[in-house]
């Protein structure tokens, strides 16, 4: 199948994974909009990965700095056609150490900002009778927090729900929704979260016996970005190394 150059906007994009997708989607000719709330190194990210990366900062548990960066970009760039809702934060609390000003906090930044997004994409992709909406969701959604606290895990649960309601709702316009739940990728969040002791009990469980590589996280969202996966719509693909079968 034959790739069209398509518009990529990869939210958490001066991330370790937000910026293995965005080399995939570059790798097969997309050109990329880099979104991050750090300003400096979404810019940093953008001069490494060339002239095919587009940079922008903003908030985006902010419905209105969304709503602007969606106008900058279609007025700069073009209408959004491939959404990758990558971007999130951390949270290892249970339930009782959960404040409530953590608990909105993640929730607006792992789920809010995903739905805000989408909901601003979806128009034009509505209108191109094309496109695809990738969730970074999470195997703390599936497992209810045995790898994460309370907060994350219920945020991440919910963007599979949202994956779900989005895709039923866009069957028939051409536009595909799906997710992507990995267990422990190796980056500095996960790294920095746990101390030397901590990684090494979460290795030991990991059957696999080793983290997933974020280019290997960056070749799932390249195929559900690609014509190939055109036929599989509200679907949540596990990429937990032998964590649960399903």
């Amino acid at each position: 199948m034959q790739e069209q150059r398509r518009i990529a906007l990869v939210t958490g994009a001066a991330g370790t994974m937000g910026q293995s997708a965005a080399q995939g989607l570059i790798a097969d000719g997309h050109q990329v909009v880099l979104a991050d709330i750090d300003k400096d190194a979404v810019s940093a990210v953008a001069r490494e990965l060339g002239v095919d990366s587009y940079p922008i900062a903003f908030d985006i548990s902010d419905y209105q700095a969304c709503k602007g960066a969606v106008e900058k970009i279609t007025a700069d760039v073009g209408p959004v056609e491939i959404l990758v809702n990558n971007a999130g934060i951390l949270s290892n609390n249970k339930a009782a150490e959960t404040t409530p000003e953590e608990w909105h906090k993640v929730m607006a930044v792992n789920l809010d900002g995903a739905f805000y997004l989408t909901q601003m994409c979806l128009p034009a992709m509505r209108k191109a009778k094309w496109g695809r909406i990738i969730n970074v969701c999470s195997f703390a959604a599936k497992s209810g927090g045995i790898t994460a606290g309370t907060a994350y895990s219920v945020s991440k649960a919910a963007m599979i729900g949202l994956t779900f309601s989005i895709a039923a709702e866009t069957l028939r316009d051409g536009i595909t929704v799906n997710g992507i739940a990995p267990a422990y990728v190796r980056t500095p969040m996960v790294e920095k979260q746990l101390t030397a002791q901590q990684q090494a009990e979460v290795m030991a469980k990991i059957p696999v016996g080793r983290y997933c590589e974020p280019e290997e996280f960056g070749h799932v969202v390249k195929f559900l970005a690609s014509p190939l996966s055109g036929f599989i719509t509200g679907e949540i693909i596990d990429q937990n190394g032998g964590f649960q079968f399903d």
